[in-house]
């Protein structure tokens, strides 16, 4: 029981390290029997995936392993049959009282995680729409708005909307199909290899909700792309509902058809962002809650404040305190927190530029040669609102501030207002060297200010 106890902290820790491609092929369906003598035992369900693991993360797993029982650990990876969760769904019933053969089988492929639910998602300003228009969508499928796509990036929530859709549309007799554009993709070319691409269009005849994740793992896929098209037309034809994820808008996504483009723009764009300190802070407060252990206010503000580039961070951060807690005995106070976490703050500080939005603002104010009160007063004079609008842009690209807070730092500005300079730097980055080279300048500045208060 122990093994797997640190096994599933492991997985925890892994999973912020490799792709999820990666990590649902290889790691996913694993579990930890043994640890003795320093040698840590992974059952794995397949000799592939043992050769597999052994060649390629070997060394990974071990330093993941090594950090969280706190010496230096070797692991083995054994095959053997591993128990998986039986996914537990509704079924349309036939007309006799049978369930459809066609329903079973899509059940069976379109497993649901049972804690993405909505009770379990935490609503903030940074996911509010799409939070708001899902909830809609699975009490009322195929009505207001159809499709619905949900973009932003890794960690930000987007899948658990999927799931939490799906589990609300199956307790109402829905039939739901989940599936991730890289499973429709190796499904699609079985079918079209074995000469049954009609045959596997016709699965989704019957569905009532298809929840499609990850689209951007289409791009340049031409003959997945005219399938996904055709069969979203059957679905918006008939008022059933579509919702699609993605890691940006479709316009954004490279060698993304014009017409599937076309249709993911036709019913409501809905962005999701990395979650703001509030957020952070309820996230971590139901996240702890869930695992059954308690950090006091002061620890979960630091892991708020120093982790902040996804969910999938602050649940790491919590599994491996809770487990460094376990193991060792103890309560995690403040300065145990920071140096249990001390080498993720540093990665989550190296890889996503924060800067305090005091800084911003002084520094693109030094850049324009104007006041930085200048920048949140009511002027409007052409170099102030230029300015201004590069602080919109920084504060909402780098920080990931929500239009309220960026509003509130610049002097009550409403939504409206942020959301047009926001744009307007967006728009003319594309077109106007001078101001893509001003935007880098500040951005080499408030690293190298960064990396003095570091030092």
């Amino acid at each position: 029981m122990q093994a797997d106890k640190i096994w599933q902290a492991a997985l925890g820790e892994l999973q912020l390290q490799v792709n999820k491609a990666n990590f649902n092929t290889w790691l996913k369906d694993t579990r930890g029997i043994d640890y003795s003598n320093n040698v840590f035992v992974v059952a794995v369900p397949t000799e592939f995936i043992a050769e597999w693991l052994k060649s390629r993360l070997n060394s990974l797993v071990s330093r993941t392993l090594s950090t969280i029982i706190g010496k230096n650990v070797m692991v083995q990876f054994q095959v053997q049959a591993v128990k998986k969760d039986t996914p537990r769904s509704m079924c349309h019933t036939m007309p006799d009282g049978g369930v459809s053969l066609k329903s079973r089988e899509l059940n069976r492929q379109s497993y649901l995680n049972p804690k993405f639910t909505f009770d379990n998602f935490v609503a903030g300003d940074c996911n509010r729409l799409p939070y708001t228009a899902s909830i809609e969508i699975a009490d009322n499928p195929g009505g207001a708005f159809n499709p619905l796509y949900i973009y932003g990036g890794t960690g930000t929530g987007k899948t658990h909307l999927l799931h939490a859709i799906g589990h609300v549309a199956r307790a109402s007799q829905q039939l739901t199909l989940y599936m991730s554009s890289e499973q429709f993709t190796n499904e699609f070319i079985v079918a079209v290899r074995n000469k049954n691409a009609e045959e596997f269009r016709n699965k989704f005849n019957d569905v009532d909700i298809f929840l499609l994740d990850d689209v951007q793992f289409l791009s340049g896929k031409t003959q997945t792309q005219e399938c996904i098209f055709h069969i979203l037309n059957d679905f918006l034809d008939d008022n059933r509902q579509v919702v699609v994820t993605g890691d940006r808008p479709p316009k954004d996504i490279e060698s993304l058809h014009i017409r599937l483009r076309s249709r993911l723009e036709g019913g409501l764009l809905a962005d999701i962002y990395p979650p703001d300190h509030k957020t952070r802070v309820d996230i971590l407060e139901l996240k702890s809650h869930q695992m059954g252990v308690g950090f006091t206010p002061q620890v979960l503000n630091y892991m708020a404040s120093h982790l902040h580039r996804n969910v999938r961070e602050l649940e790491g951060a919590l599994t491996r305190l809770s487990t460094f807690a376990r193991l060792n005995g103890i309560e995690i106070d403040l300065p145990a927190a920071k140096q249990v976490l001390s080498d993720m703050v540093s990665i989550s500080r190296q890889q996503e530029a924060y800067h305090c939005p005091t800084e911003i603002i002084n520094t693109v104010a030094e850049h324009f040669d104007i006041a930085p009160d200048t920048i949140t007063s009511k002027k409007r004079d052409l170099k102030t609102s230029r300015a201004r609008h590069v602080v919109m842009y920084l504060l909402r690209q780098q920080n990931h501030c929500n239009l309220a807070e960026i509003g509130r730092l610049l002097g009550g500005r409403d939504h409206t207002t942020v959301i047009h300079g926001y744009e307007k730097i967006t728009s003319e980055l594309n077109v106007d060297s001078q101001l893509s080279k001003s935007i880098e300048v500040i951005k080499n500045s408030l690293r190298l200010s960064q990396k003095d208060n570091n030092t």
